[in-house]
């Protein structure tokens, strides 16, 4: 059964106002309260229309699980509670069914929560576009892609611990069914002067910390690094560790992601030899000096770290150091070559690490770009989400905040033009008629700064490239000159200035009145940093760099393309940057997230509400809200306005089977609405007045209580109806089944009694039966008995006279004949077991019977035997026969013979077929191995032991090493003559060979072995098998044997042992070995 969808909608459950347009009454004040409200209660997200206020939680909240984006997935944008979700999930549905462009804008000042907006937008449409093999890697690159950014271009701040140090605008490219093909990266404004310095309590780039921390002893090694923070200069030491940043980790994150993205293993070594070098840069220093026509010039401290740098990079020491103490200025066909003194080297050195690194991070951009972009050329559909900097107001306000701000003035400019079209065009479709709005344009403001004739950037620019003393005090001269009569611009000197009442504002600076508030500007450095110059010296000392990345990133210092025209300004060039974005926005379906941050102290649960007032008043948040309410405030289409609100009229419940639109006009009349509160456009209702839909929402809320008591009336009342009714089923089946139970309980009851009855009638017959069958068993054996006795009688009548002449004979035949009988009778019940070693057997009862009582005995012994002997196998047998062998030799001739009577013949101790050390000796064999057991060889010489492995086959005796398993002696068992042995407890025997024989040639064999016994009779049965000959077993506590050419005689002798009970064997002279046996 299919799972019923539940219709809900953005009012149910509402905490505080979902969608401030519907905010009554609207103002400042309960804007923000409204915010803080639904903060509260953990609802971050809050709509104004299409537009998404995310206000950061600063903690993890269970609103983006994988349910969660299967909840938000293919629903109404204002059928669920606000969510990022909606927003992204609307756009992607607009581009992948409509086939229209979307761009996401994502803006908010530091620490607002810009960057996890932009990845919660990018995990969405990951995970609600195609699945595939080439999909997932494509997502999967677009995902990854961000570590590697954030590595390079955000930072720790005094308000985020992982601010965006720049802008950013991704394009993901779509295919017509919505699955990413690629995607496309622009970046915007690297802050690259934190390179070379941080404000208190800041740090520099993460990557730097990353490095240093994550990489390994061997990596730093070779990028001439230490992991000590304080070795270098760029680095602050106040915040260098960050509470809950792990930076060791993020470094091994950050290589896996550029891995996914595409980077080669050269290359990623390439960008951490660049890292490394910029680091370095840092701590070079310089010292005056003094030269003869009076000038000062500049010459490095200590240059060890020049040469590290050098050798990284592979450039020229001695290039590299000239540039930093030389600027060459070329003017048409001349060259001039002037020194530079210790300020102008510290100024050369910070431009160099700022440029190398603003270049690599650009050069990064452009490489992920390769490795992203679709692979395919056919149309795609495209989805930019844009996270830049939001519009900064700082006590020291700078160049920096400049263009950022003026970025934001665009960005609000395009924001209302976009919003105010998008409102038009959706009246116009619904044909409602439009009404003119008025808002406050801040094209003026931004007229003020990019006038291509007296915009503050053209005048910015003009100052810069004009011959002669250029300073930030002349280009504030200017300002004040060109910009005094405009009414948002205002400095000391102009005439829109009110220095008489306004003493905050001081001589060297300016103050534009923006879309978000007045922002005090410091001029100092604005000329400097749009000029952004790196000496065209340190440009050629890169270019002529034998690191490759190096030197694609200075290109201009090659010196066959000099080009002597000024490079374009700092602000020319992101004025371009920002021109070329706007004109991309508006080819795009605009969607808004609006990050607004809670407190500065980064810390859960506490909502600052000065803070978010300003961020409110910069955003232009309540200007939106007016936008969007200058008409009508709500509007919903006929199909959902018509299934909330249909309760509240008789004819449209419970099911309106006319037009949707027919039945809102025919809900809306019956209700009374006036008019003028609302309007019918084509598919969609308009209603004017907030209070219009919350009087609606109350009529629905109440008529909902008065529909739900209707349900739990009905309710209750079906189920005591069915409660009844199972209760009534429940008794009759009760009822019939105790009938069944008191019918069978009766049944039983009978029938036990019944057998009661029959079981006393059976006994009483039984009985009966076996009182007669007793009295004609009587009457039988009483008849039987006066019989014998009669037939006696007759009998002794007729024999009475043969009586006295055979009565004695008979009478003995018959004692005998019963003696014999009751003697056989007896013997069976006292018959011995059937083992063969039990030698127990009953007495004889009589003298007579002695020579049958052995017979008997001797009958039974064999026949027990033979019983015993049936049950053996053909090896049992053999082995018995090897210990009757054995019996036959040893027994009462060799002291060792019993206590080897107890142990089976193995033969095969030493298990060679299995044990994989033997396996050469095992191969050396082919026959059939009898015993293979570890003996003491005699040496012949000094009576010393040697261990050997004693193997006998069914042709040869064999002696083999017991480390190596190699064969050292081999002796056909033809040319075994006798084995002699003491007859003592001992395990020497000696193996005499056949004199003359190729195996006698050193002379006899001597050994010491525990399975003598064992040995020696499978040696003797095997020689008797093979050659039909019996061997000589000699038994002697003296023997000679044969060693080389002389005869030695073995002589056994009882001795107390220093060893225990082992034998010892000592040679006493050349005719004479003593064996002490214990």
């Amino acid at each position: 059964m299919a799972k019923m969808e539940v219709k809900s909608s953005l009012l149910d459950n509402m905490i505080g106002v979902g969608d401030m347009v519907l905010l009554e009454p609207l103002n400042e004040e309960t804007f923000i309260d409204n915010l803080k409200k639904r903060f509260d209660h953990n609802e971050i997200y809050t709509y104004i229309g299409s537009v998404v206020i995310s206000v950061n939680p600063y903690r993890s909240l269970p609103i983006y699980s994988p349910e969660k984006v299967e909840d938000y997935r293919n629903r109404n944008f204002y059928e669920l509670s606000p969510h990022i979700f909606a927003l992204s999930d609307e756009a992607y549905r607009s581009l992948r069914d409509q086939d229209k462009d979307q761009c996401i804008l994502i803006t908010g000042e530091s620490g607002a929560g810009k960057t996890e907006a932009s990845k919660l937008v990018m995990s969405y449409v990951a995970a609600v576009c195609g699945k595939g093999a080439e999909v997932n890697q494509v997502k999967e690159q677009l995902l990854q892609s961000n570590p590697v950014l954030e590595a390079f271009g955000n930072a720790k701040t005094v308000r985020n611990d992982n601010s965006s140090r720049f802008g950013k605008y991704m394009d993901i490219e779509f295919d017509f069914k919505g699955d990413p093909l690629g995607g496309v990266i622009s970046n915007y404004l690297l802050e690259k002067s934190r390179v070379v310095k941080q404000p208190r309590g800041e740090r520099n780039f993460h990557v730097f910390y990353q490095l240093l921390s994550g990489a390994s002893e061997e990596l730093l090694h070779k990028l001439k690094l230490e992991r000590d923070f304080s070795r270098y200069n760029y680095l602050s030491l106040d915040s260098a560790k960050v509470n809950g940043v792990d930076d060791a980790a993020n470094f091994r994150t950050v290589r896996n992601a550029m891995q996914i993205v595409g980077f080669l293993d050269h290359e990623a070594e390439s960008v951490l030899e660049v890292v490394a070098a910029v680091l370095k840069l840092g701590n070079i220093e310089f010292k005056p000096e003094s030269r003869v026509n009076g000038l000062d010039e500049s010459k490095i401290k200590d240059k060890n770290e020049l040469k590290e740098i050098c050798e990284l990079t592979s450039i020229d020491q001695v290039v590299l150091e000239r540039a930093f103490s030389f600027r060459t200025v070329e003017a048409k066909q001349e060259k001039v070559s002037t020194t530079l003194n210790v300020a102008q080297a510290y100024y050369a050195r910070d431009a160099l690490a700022k440029n190398l690194y603003s270049r690599l991070f650009s050069w990064l951009v452009n490489r992920i770009n390769e490795s992203i972009k679709a692979q395919t050329k056919v149309r795609k559909k495209v989805m930019g989400v844009l996270d830049i900097y939001g519009f900064e107001i700082f006590e020291d306000n700078s160049f920096e905040q400049f263009i950022i701000n003026y970025c934001n003035e665009k960005l609000q400019q395009i924001f209302i033009e976009l919003t105010l079209k998008e409102e038009q065009e959706e009246y116009i479709r619904e044909d409602i008629e439009w009404t003119h709005i008025d808002y406050f344009n801040n094209a003026i403001i931004c007229d003020l700064i990019e006038n291509n004739t007296n915009g503050i950037l053209a005048m910015l620019d003009e100052e810069c490239l004009r011959p002669g003393t250029v300073t930030d005090e002349t280009f504030l001269e200017k300002l004040n000159q060109v910009c005094a009569t405009h009414q948002h611009f205002e400095s000391r000197m102009s005439k829109c200035s009110r220095f008489l009442n306004d003493t905050t504002l001081p001589h060297s600076c300016f103050r534009i009145q923006h879309y978000a508030g007045k922002v005090l500007y410091q001029v100092e450095g604005f000329v400097d940093k749009n000029n952004d110059l790196l000496y065209r010296d340190l440009s050629q000392a890169m270019w002529k760099a034998g690191h490759a990345l190096i030197k694609s990133l200075f290109p201009e210092g090659n010196p066959a393309k000099v080009n002597l025209k000024r490079p374009p300004t700092a602000g020319s060039q992101f004025k371009a940057s920002v021109a070329t974005l706007m004109k991309n926005l508006q080819t795009k379906n605009p969607n808004y997230i609006r990050c607004i941050k809670p407190n500065d102290k980064k810390a859960a649960h506490i909502f600052n509400e000065s803070l978010v007032c300003h961020q409110i008043r910069y955003l232009g948040l309540l200007e939106n809200v007016r936008v969007r309410r200058a008409g009508y405030a709500f509007r919903q289409a006929y199909e959902p306005c018509l299934e909330r609100y249909k309760m509240l009229c008789k004819q449209t419940w419970p099911h309106w089977k006319g037009p949707a639109r027919s039945g809102v006009e025919v809900l809306f009349n019956e209700l009374e609405i006036p008019m003028e509160e609302y309007s019918f456009g084509r598919s969609k209702i308009f209603i004017r007045n907030p209070r219009t839909l919350f009087q609606l929402e109350d009529l629905r809320k109440q008529r909902l209580e008065d529909l739900a008591t209707l349900i739990q009336k009905i309710y209750r009342g079906w189920k005591c109806r069915t409660h009844f009714l199972l209760m009534k089923r429940s008794q009759v089946v009760i009822a019939a089944w105790y009938r069944r139970y008191a019918q069978q309980k009766r049944y039983q009851q009978i029938k036990s009694s019944a057998l009661v009855i029959q079981s006393y009638i059976r006994g009483w017959k039984a009985r009966k039966i076996l009182r007669e069958l007793k009295h004609q068993k009587r009457c039988k054996e009483a008849a039987t008995t006066i019989a014998a006795y009669w037939h006696g009688t007759q009998v002794r009548r007729e024999y009475r006279k043969f009586f006295r002449a055979n009565a004695g004979k008979k009478i003995y035949e018959f004692t005998l004949q019963r003696i014999v009988q009751k003697y056989l009778l007896e013997m069976k019940n006292k018959m011995p077991s059937l083992s063969p070693i039990d030698k127990n057997w009953p007495s004889r009862p009589f003298l007579f019977l002695d020579s049958t009582h052995k017979e008997l005995k001797r009958i039974f012994h064999l026949w027990r035997c033979k019983k015993y002997r049936d049950q053996f196998t053909d090896q049992r047998k053999l082995i018995y026969e090897e210990k009757l062998e054995a019996s036959e030799l040893f027994k009462d001739k060799k002291a060792l013979y019993p206590s080897s009577v107890g142990q089976p013949f193995q033969g095969a101790y030493l298990e060679i077929n299995k044990n994989p050390k033997y396996k050469k000796l095992k191969d050396a064999i082919e026959e059939k191995i009898i015993i293979a057991e570890v003996v003491n060889k005699i040496n012949r010489a000094n009576g010393k032991s040697t261990s050997r492995i004693f193997l006998l086959t069914n042709n040869n005796l064999l002696l083999a090493d017991q480390k190596s398993g190699q064969i050292k002696s081999e002796v056909p068992l033809v040319d075994v003559t006798k084995v002699s042995m003491s007859s003592q407890n001992d395990g020497f025997f000696a193996v005499h060979l056949k004199e003359g024989s190729e195996a006698a040639s050193k002379g006899d064999f001597l050994f010491s072995s525990d399975h003598l016994i064992e040995m020696a009779t499978k040696l003797y049965r095997t020689t008797l098998s093979q050659t039909k000959q019996k061997l000589n077993i000699e038994i002697s506590d003296e023997f000679l044997v044969q060693f080389r050419q002389d005869k030695v005689c073995v002589k056994f002798i009882q001795g107390n042992q220093k060893n225990g009970s082992v034998p010892t064997c000592k040679r006493k002279n050349n005719r004479l070995l003593e064996v002490a046996v214990p």
